[in-house]
Formats: C-alpha cells, sequence, structure tokens
C-alpha cells in the first residue's frame, strides 16, 4: 500500500467514478484501475462495488475512506508546512464562492494569488452560503465567499466581513413600480415574487425583511440562480430582491428600486478557525490588500483592506 494507491481511492469515491476519479489524478483509467485492484487484492476486500453504471464504495470501503482521507491530507499538510517553513506556498487552495459575489473581484484576486504563488493550484466550487460554511467547517474547503443576512455571523469557523449593502426590487419594465426610485417593503405586497429555494441563506435575507415588516407575500418561483431569477424578471412573471451589483453585472432588461425598510446582505470571508492551512493563509493576503469592487449601489458599504485577525500574517 502506498500513498498514490491511497490518492486514487479518495479520487474515485469523491468523482463517484473510474473515469472522472482518474481524470482528477492526472492518469489514465487504466493505470488508476489496476492500482486500485492491486491494492484491494493486498488488502483481501473489496472497497468499490462495480456496474456498467455505477461505482459505489463497499462497506469496507467506507471504512477505509475515512482513514485514507486522513493520510492523503496529513501527507499534503506536511509537504506544505515544509515549503512554507521555506517562504513557498504549494498544494491546492480550495476556495467556495457563492455566484452572486459582488464586493470582490474573484477572476482578479485569483490573478494575484497565481502570480504571487506560481506553484499554486486553486479548485473553486460554487454553492450556496450554508452549504459552503459547512464545507469549510469539514475541512473540504480552506476559504469561502459568501453573503448572509444583516446580523447572522458563519457559526464554527474564522470569518471577517467584507461589504454590507441594501438590496433593490428588480421588476419587470413595465410593471407598475418601474420608475419608482424608491419604495417601501408594502408597496410590493402584492407582487408575485421569485426568489431562491426556501430555507437557504439567499432566501433568509428576503423573508427576514418581510416578516419584520408584517407583510406576507407570494413567492410563486424558486430558483437556484441569480441568473434564473433575473430570467424570470425579464419575463415579466415575478418581481425579486437582489445586490445591485448582481443586476447591473448580468445586464438584464429590467427596472429596480431601492427599498428603504429592505433586507441587508453582508458578505463574509469565511476560513478554517483552529489551523489554516498556508495556502489558505495566503489567499487572506490578497483579499486583505485587495480594495472592495464598486457596484452601482455602494450605500452602506463598511470595507477596508488589512481589516484580518492573525491568521492571516
Amino acid at each position: 500500500m502506498d500513498l498514490q494507491q491511497l490518492r486514487y481511492v479518495v479520487a474515485v469515491a469523491d468523482a463517484a467514478s473510474f473515469t472522472r476519479g482518474a481524470a482528477r489524478c492526472h492518469v489514465t483509467q487504466s493505470a488508476l484501475s489496476h492500482r486500485v485492484g492491486a491494492l484491494e487484492r493486498e488488502l483481501g476486500v473489496r472497497l468499490f462495488a462495480r456496474t456498467s453504471r455505477s461505482v459505489r464504495l463497499t462497506e469496507a470501503g467506507e471504512a477505509f475512506l475515512r482513514s485514507a482521507r486522513v493520510a492523503v491530507r496529513a501527507a499534503d499538510q506536511a509537504r506544505e508546512d515544509a515549503a512554507a517553513a521555506g517562504g513557498e506556498v504549494v498544494g491546492t487552495l480550495r476556495l467556495g464562492v457563492i455566484p452572486t459575489v459582488t464586493v470582490l473581484d474573484v477572476p482578479r484576486l485569483l490573478l494575484s494569488y497565481r502570480a504571487a504563488h506560481p506553484e499554486a493550484r486553486v479548485e473553486l466550487r460554487e454553492g450556496n452560503s450554508d452549504a459552503l460554511v459547512t464545507a469549510v467547517r469539514d475541512g473540504d474547503l480552506d476559504v469561502a465567499l459568501l453573503g448572509l443576512r444583516d446580523g447572522l455571523v458563519p457559526q464554527g469557523v474564522a470569518s471577517r466581513p467584507l461589504s454590507r449593502e441594501r438590496l433593490v426590487a428588480v421588476l419587470p419594465p413595465d410593471h407598475a413600480l418601474a420608475g419608482t426610485p424608491t419604495v417601501v417593503v408594502h408597496d410590493l405586497a402584492d407582487a408575485v415574487f421569485a426568489d431562491f429555494p426556501a430555507g437557504t441563506s439567499g432566501r433568509a435575507q428576503s423573508d427576514a425583511a418581510f416578516a419584520a415588516a408584517g407583510v406576507s407575500r407570494d413567492v410563486a418561483f424558486e430558483s437556484d440562480t441569480a441568473a434564473g431569477l433575473l430570467g424570470l424578471v425579464a419575463a415579466g412573471l415575478a418581481v425579486t430582491l437582489l445586490a445591485p451589483g448582481v443586476v447591473s453585472a448580468a445586464g438584464h432588461a429590467v427596472a429596480t428600486a431601492e427599498v428603504r425598510d429592505g433586507p441587508v446582505r453582508v458578505e463574509h470571508v469565511a476560513w478554517d478557525a483552529v489551523a489554516p492551512r498556508s495556502a489558505a493563509r495566503a489567499f487572506l493576503r490578497i483579499v486583505a490588500a485587495a480594495r472592495p469592487r464598486q457596484t452601482a449601489s455602494d450605500g452602506g458599504r463598511e470595507t477596508g483592506p488589512g481589516e484580518f485577525p492573525e491568521p492571516v500574517s
């Protein structure tokens, strides 16, 4: 048994496929299958149940995978620690990002990160804030860029607020309120809404604002993406509430109005609270030095460089 075999098992388990696992490890499927098969013969158990349509872990495989992950992470950490002692950042930064980040230009951040650390690699994952916080807490992500309603703080991780902005009402161009610069929640009481799925952090921002105003609303459409919501609004099917930067970047033919008592979204950066990896610390230094990207409405922003605690230094 060797470390590379453990990496192959982890890759196949994560991808639920020998083909995709081999692609992740940059080897041929036949080479990966041969090494995993040799490991199974050495152990005397089957780690994967293979059919023509699927690959799944056996009970023995599930038990083996837990320790295999620990061993792979420990080996990676040992390599990174040795490189960090010499001032070098290696390994892979696992970065989670909500699709509606507006305060930072993520591609530009990654350009700066790679320029400073050319030996480092990046795995980028998109998702909702709840899933990304869980992934950071579980050690599956190093850093995450999040969006939460005002007053919420990511739990079980270290974090720092990056920006604070009020969402705007997004309306079809022919809506009765289109052209009205400012509204209140009660003005939207009779509107048909599109929003993120119930129970997500994106949805919680608007739900909390309407509850605080004592207004019920009809959420007839749900979408996982801001693009989906904007498409529904542009088609004249609904109204929605989004960060102004998200709306302006999308370029849809819609109208917007400020909502004086509407929801406020805070963007955060979150990372491992106990022992952030050297790749995470290096990326957080880039974030700390970045200037926030301007949006159509920056009222209420509270952002400044160099506001990070000790783990980034």
